[in-house]
């Protein structure tokens, strides 16, 4: 169980999260995330729990478009012409995360968590898994105007199912 981030978390995000890290671990399979929205949340999620945090072998909190090209090699001109929140930039940050990394899987959220101009949609969160040996997959979620933190939340409980489904598969 999480230990820093407990009173802040519901017990289902929680023990979502052990069952990753648990699978990750029977696997031997290395974790790495790359954040937007969620701004490092689920990298401090994933290795808050003793005994099994060493799953996790990196995290890139990705928050500026200048981040994500600078940290996980993305092209500006595709940031630009698609947008920072959209499937291209949730799969090539995903993608790029695998390739800066010495990880197996690893999993990316970019989204609007909070109101910002006026044609970005409250709640849109865009998430890509990737896996060294296999496919990449996208989620697109519209969780609506439940605020930063509800729409965190939100995206924590889905891409910690993303993962859970890909250590399955």
């Amino acid at each position: 169980m999480a230990e820093t981030l407990d009173p802040a978390l519901p017990t289902e995000i929680q023990e979502r999260a052990d069952k990753v890290l648990e699978l990750a671990c029977d696997k031997e399979f290395k974790l790495a995330t790359a954040e937007s929205c969620t701004g490092g949340l689920l990298a401090a999620l994933l290795t808050d729990v003793p005994g099994c945090s060493h799953a996790f072998e990196r995290g890139f909190v990705v928050y500026s478009k200048q981040a994500k090209c600078d940290l996980l090699g993305l092209d500006r001109a595709m940031i630009d012409n698609c947008g920072a929140v959209s499937k291209p930039v949730a799969v090539a940050m995903a993608q790029g995360a695998l390739r800066r990394s010495e990880a197996d899987l690893a999993l990316s959220i970019t989204g609007f968590a909070g109101p910002g101009k006026s044609d970005d949609e409250e709640g849109l969160v865009h998430f890509a898994c990737a896996r060294r040996d296999g496919e990449t997959r996208h989620r697109e979620a519209h969780f609506g105007p439940i605020g930063r933190q509800g729409v965190r939340l939100a995206a924590l409980n889905t891409a910690l199912e993303m993962l859970e489904a890909a250590l399955k598969g």
